[in-house]
């Protein structure tokens, strides 16, 4: 719990104010991590923290490159002093590779970031692309075309989103079969 009332305090301190849909949209990306403790155990903590702290690089004070990930990762790392992982997993939340390569970043990102736990990463891009900008459940695909309808077809962030498509859905499917593995089992 640690690292959670840690990053809830960054993470409101940084968005509550300026970016309020960003911080709604955050607590319900922690929500979803909560919900899956059953499938992460311990690592559910990590989780949460990181699903608070994936999108300060929105905060107006945060922004150096333009994406958000890389921007939010670095101020973890080189400000807050935070956990390796914690700054992994929000360099590459929801497949940002692609955006990065659409930014001419990805060598800055890889060279300054590696990746965190395929399962972990796997996870917090379920838990933000089944989340909507008001912090409430939703589809996937739901999610997706919110995001190009927000940003529109010629933005870097459509098109890294519909770069990243394939690696969204797969992780949020693969997500929710182990959920439901977990379920299946508990029920049996």
């Amino acid at each position: 719990m640690e690292h959670v009332d840690w990053a809830y305090g960054l993470a409101k301190e940084l968005l509550e104010t300026t970016l309020p849909r960003r911080w709604a949209h955050s607590q319900g990306v922690a929500e979803r991590a909560a919900s899956l403790t059953p499938l992460l155990g311990e690592e559910a903590d990590t989780l949460i923290a990181a699903a608070l702290l994936h999108d300060i690089g929105y905060a107006p004070d945060l922004v150096g490159t333009g994406m958000h990930q890389l921007d939010g990762a670095r101020y973890l790392r080189d400000v807050a002093g935070a956990d390796g992982r914690l700054c992994r997993l929000v360099a590459y939340h929801s497949c940002a590779d692609n955006e990065a390569r659409q930014r001419d970043l990805f060598d800055v990102l890889t060279k300054e970031f590696d990746q965190e736990a395929p399962d972990l990463a796997r996870a917090l891009t379920y838990c933000d692309m089944t989340t909507g900008p008001d912090g409430r459940h939703v589809d996937v695909t739901d999610r997706l075309a919110e995001i190009h309808s927000r940003y529109g077809p010629e933005h870097v962030v459509s098109r890294s989103i519909a770069d990243a498509t394939p690696c969204i859905v797969s992780s949020v499917r693969s997500v929710e079969a182990a959920l439901s593995d977990v379920r299946q089992a508990d029920a049996g």
